[in-house]
């Protein structure tokens, strides 16, 4: 098959979606298959399986910040582009984001080789989608030319199709469960030394509820002091301002860790004991959930939707109401106790994550697109 996988955001500033269509590209690579990435981007993108198309400007999205192209004028390139390489797949993630994806829905019909259009929603946003709501006559018309539609969870389904009802095939994002196996990896030595390790990967945005984290933390460590907090992410004001708050604070034990490569990412997996994420909604599934199950750690997590859909409370790992200090200080405290709460919900996590494993995936999609091209032949 010949496959374009369009992304709305800036195909050089990491993201979910993007490092899902990366690894994608690989994958569907490997067997045989044909793919093209059309994305934009800040400058050239030297890969020839990546089509640059816009260039993006950063713009508030759902408590962050996208960096999406917005220029009507794509219209012309991506219809040419798409009536040069006669696609037989044009599989668009996030296709109501303005505006390559819609673009590309727009003409992936009008070309004289016809593609089957399939849509991945990826997101999720507990309190509703204005865009979606002011502009649902308009969009119901685009939506319309998808063949197909996946959500990566039941949640982001039910986010979607509240504005836009129909069936959407559940088909998760995916994950290198293999690269994050402990026995594979080696620890950070400077932070590998007999103490407990809570760990945090993220963002420091609000959404994350990482302050919340911080101050459970400070009960955690009182305690216990033969307890850390590592919190990993990229730099930014908001996490700058988070260091400043524990220095003010006067927290002990918690280490800021900027980046770091990506490559070195399952390291601090690895040095962990605990993996904590206390989001506070806007979740469609919980990527760094997987990347902790899959480097046997046990979880504890807010109990919102899209965590909720990934971790089973009491078997995998813990679930706590956001916002409550109190409960996942309570609970990190019981995990820091006892080994075997942590051994049982780390064992269950690693069963559990092979359901998400990208031999799995990929194979779930492609299956998806070979039902769709054979309705579409009848």
């Amino acid at each position: 098959m010949k496959i374009a996988l369009v992304s709305p955001y800036d195909w050089l500033t990491p993201g979910g979606v993007n490092r899902h269509l990366s690894q994608l590209t690989n994958e569907f690579t490997t067997r045989g298959h044909d793919v093209r990435v059309i994305a934009p981007a800040r400058e050239n993108v030297d890969d020839p399986q990546v089509s640059v198309m816009g260039y993006p400007i950063s713009v508030p999205v759902s408590g962050s910040t996208a960096r999406i192209a917005l220029n009507p004028a794509l219209g012309k390139k991506m219809k040419r582009y798409l009536t040069e390489q006669c696609f037989d797949v044009v599989h668009i993630h996030e296709p109501l984001m303005p505006m390559l994806p819609i673009q590309a829905l727009r003409h992936s019909k009008s070309t004289n080789h016809r593609a089957i259009t399939v849509g991945t929603f990826h997101a999720r946003k507990d309190d509703g989608n204005r865009f979606y709501r002011y502009g649902q006559r308009l969009l119901q018309r685009w939506v319309k030319e998808l063949d197909g539609r996946i959500a990566v969870s039941q949640p982001a389904a039910q986010y979607v199709g509240t504005y836009f009802p129909a069936h959407y095939t559940i088909i998760p994002n995916g994950l290198e469960v293999q690269r994050f196996d402990r026995s594979t990896v080696e620890p950070i030595t400077n932070l590998d030394d007999g103490k407990i390790n809570i760990l945090y990967v993220g963002r420091a945005e609000k959404r994350k509820g990482l302050d919340y984290l911080l101050r459970a933390f400070e009960i955690v460590n009182s305690r216990d002091s033969n307890t850390r907090l590592i919190v990993v992410g990229p730099d930014s004001k908001t996490r700058r301002r988070s260091e400043d708050s524990v220095r003010k604070r006067g927290y002990r034990n918690v280490q800021f860790v900027v980046g770091p490569p990506d490559s070195e990412l399952p390291r601090y997996y690895r040095t962990a004991d605990i993996f904590c994420s206390p989001a506070l909604g806007n979740e469609s599934q919980g990527y760094v959930l997987l990347e902790a199950m899959a480097a046997n750690l046990p979880i504890v997590a807010s109990n919102i939707d899209g965590y909720a859909s990934v971790i089973t409370n009491g078997v995998d790992g813990s679930l706590v109401p956001p916002k409550n200090i109190t409960i996942l200080a309570d609970e990190l405290t019981s995990l820091v106790g006892d080994e075997n709460k942590r051994r049982r919900f780390a064992s269950a996590g690693r069963v559990r994550v092979e359901d998400y494993s990208w031999n799995r995936v990929t194979q779930q999609i492609l299956s998806y697109y070979e039902l769709l091209l054979e309705r579409d032949q009848k």
